[in-house]
Parts: C-alpha cells; structure tokens; sequence
C-alpha cells in the first residue's frame, strides 16, 4: 500500500525532476574516494553505500552543479547519512554521545580543521575535513555562519529524536512537524544552492518570511515523503519517530489510515507550497537571479528527494543502513 502511495504522489507531482549528466561518473568516484578514506566498512557495507546513490541525490539536488561540486556535495551527504545511521536504530550512540559530535562538528565547521575536538573523530572527521574544505575555501564568511547554524540546528533535531526514544516519549503530530524539520537537514540542503551557484544572499533576503515559508512548506514535502518510505523501519527502530505513526496516535486510527491521512496531508502542502513559490515578490535586479536559483533548489530538494528515494536501495529490502562503525544498520 505504502509504495503504491508513493509511486502516486511522485507522478502527481507538479515538480519538474531533473538530475546532472555526470551522476554515473560522480558515483564511481564516490565509491572510490570513500575507500581511501579508510573508513571501517567491509565489502558489503560498501556495496550498500554505492547502491544507496548518495551521488545520485546530489545529482537530482543540483542538477546544474560542476562534477567538483557534485563530488564535494556526494561527500557531505555520505556524511550526514552515515551519522544518521549511527544515531538511530537499535545500535543508535547515545544522546550524550550525539551532543559530543555536534560540539566537534560545529567547532570544526567554525574554526577549521587544525585543531582536533574529541566529539568528532576518525574516519568521520577526515570525511567532513574533505567535505568543507572547498566551501571554506570559497564561500564568504556569512555563508559559513549560516551553514554552519543549519547543521547546528539538525544535529539539536537529532539529538532531541535520541532523549525522545531515551525517555519513551512519542510526539504528537505538531511537536512532531517541527522536530522533523530540523532532523531531514533540508535547511543544511538550500545554502548549499548558493554554494554551487557562487551567488549567495544577503542575510535579509535568505531570511526574508517569503522565502522562510516557501523553504519550511518544501522541507515538510520532502519529510513526510520520506516518513512514508521509511515507515516500516521507522516503526522498529525509531521509537514511533515518524508523522505516520504521530498522525494515528493522535487521531487514534489504524496505521493504514494515517498512512492515507498522511498523503493527503502532503498533497494539500504541495498546492500551498506552488502558491507561495509564486507570491515571492521581487527584490530588485541585483538579486531576481539569485532568489530565482535558490527557489528552484528548494523545489529540486523536494522533486529530488521523491526521485532519489524510488531509485536508491536505502529504502528498499537490501538489509539495514550501514553505520560508521561499519556495521549492516537504480541510477537516475
């Protein structure tokens, strides 16, 4: 039932899906960079990372992006995804342990890699070291600020899943919402459309409340989406953390139902979501072109997302998510 719903909801979707020429490239490098990187991953943990396509989600991201840039960004998602998988599931770190990686990877973020910070190490760090060398490099320093606030604000979202499942407790659905927006790191996702466009906004406009709506709307779109494709995995391994399973406690249905309830209630956010893409007003011609592009890369976040996750083997019956520690948790 639930894929059925899903493939539904991507062919009803208004959004155009694209994905860059060179994914196929980009994702063999990505296979053998992550080798060299001496990550603690055997054979079949390295297979499930190539067929989960983390180049391919950066491909249909930035779809317009230079290979260097795909390859940087193809690595900072195979970082995100493996610190996913080692803050949930049944081996998840705990809390404490969460909130020590998020000190080390802000430190590392904000200050630079010369001086080590025990909360992030190992393999994980050389990975993130790579990951920011470019954008430290070449980004101003408000950029860095505000990405570096973005991952800041989804580790805080990871960390507050973890005391959840610690302590038994299962939000309802609006506490739900907005825990969600902070762990899916769509807000991590738009300033890196800056980052390939070399055009980033003036702070006013990147936090203007025209923008903020259109940047919350499409990272719910992309979350609920992705709720509904990890439900099953969801419902053993993260304590009930997912709006399927807040939308049937709280309405008190059976998981099918709100598994309906669910899809409508992204179907209603997609129409809202076209309707205040279009109401952005005009902030003069010095910088249309730079809104324009970071408008389009919350839409390509959101139509990429329902792209990647019908085409990666993350979601599909291939056996668990790998985590950092090596452990087991179709192209474009």
């Amino acid at each position: 039932m639930v894929d059925e719903i899903l493939r539904k909801l991507a062919s009803d979707c208004p959004l155009p899906s694209r994905c860059a020429t060179q994914v196929d490239d980009v994702q063999r490098w990505s296979t053998d960079r992550l080798g060299e990187l001496g990550l603690p991953l055997d054979a079949a943990a390295l297979r499930r990372l190539d067929r989960a396509r983390f180049a391919g989600y950066a491909c249909r991201l930035y779809p317009d992006a230079s290979v260097a840039d795909l390859r940087v960004i193809t690595v900072l998602f195979t970082w995100f995804f493996l610190v996913d998988d080692a803050c949930d599931g049944p081996a998840a770190l705990p809390p404490e342990r969460i909130r020590a990686l998020r000190d080390g990877t802000l430190y590392l973020l904000r200050h630079g890699p010369r001086l080590p910070h025990p909360g992030v190490t190992g393999p994980l760090r050389r990975l993130l070291v790579q990951a920011w060398r470019e954008p430290r490099r070449r980004m101003p320093y408000h950029w860095r600020v505000r990405f570096a606030d973005a991952v800041g604000h989804h580790l805080d979202g990871v960390w507050r899943e973890a005391v959840n499942r610690t302590e038994g407790h299962t939000p309802g659905v609006d506490e739900y919402v907005r825990l969600r927006r902070a762990t899916s790191a769509a807000y991590v996702s738009y300033p890196l459309v800056e980052f390939v466009a070399g055009r980033p906004l003036p702070e006013p406009v990147y936090h203007h409340p025209a923008l903020r709506r259109v940047g919350d709307l499409g990272n719910d779109l992309l979350s609920w989406y992705n709720d509904l494709a990890s439900l099953e995995r969801d419902r053993l391994t993260s304590g009930g953390q997912n709006l399927v399973l807040a939308v049937a406690a709280e309405r008190r249905v059976p998981v099918r139902a709100a598994v309906e309830l669910v899809a409508e209630r992204w179907r209603a956010a997609m129409a809202r979501f076209l309707t205040l893409r279009a109401e952005v007003p005009s902030f003069g011609p010095a910088l249309d072109a730079a809104v324009s592009a970071h408008l389009d890369g919350v839409a390509h976040a959101v139509r990429g997302t329902i792209d990647w996750t019908l085409e990666s083997a993350r979601y599909g019956k291939e056996g668990p998510p790998v985590n950092a520690s090596g452990r087991a948790g179709a192209p474009c």
